[in-house]
């Protein structure tokens, strides 16, 4: 479901891979997030996925009363709290992405695919 928004001049109709698209791009940014996941089903492969495919890594919903559930497959630095990690990204995401669309977020879950030692 789109999320979506009704104003004096008509609707807005928000995408889950525009929603997606950001909050990767917010998440990445975040400390000791070193990059969004693909997970292959088949194989259980993990893989780092690139700056271009960062939605690919995320998954977002959008309830009937327009709250954004996100689900973020990430892989962390090594060496750094995961509970740290996971509550700055969580409040960094909710933030952002509830100022760009005006929108409530109802829950982000994340999942720890793996870690990265970073140079």
């Amino acid at each position: 479901m789109k999320g979506q928004m009704d104003t004096q001049y008509g609707k807005i109709l928000i995408d889950d891979d525009v929603i997606a698209t950001y909050a990767g791009s917010v998440a990445v940014e975040c400390f000791g997030i070193v990059g969004m996941a693909a997970v292959n089903m088949k194989d259980g492969l993990v893989k780092l996925l690139k700056r271009d495919y960062m939605a690919h890594g995320i998954s977002v919903n959008v309830n009937a009363e327009n709250k954004i559930t996100i689900d973020f497959h990430v892989i962390i630095a090594y060496g750094i709290s995961i509970n740290t990690v996971s509550d700055n990204l969580m409040d960094t995401v909710k933030y952002k992405v509830e100022e760009f669309t005006g929108m409530e977020i109802d829950k982000i879950n994340i999942y720890v695919e793996g870690v990265r030692v970073i140079d």
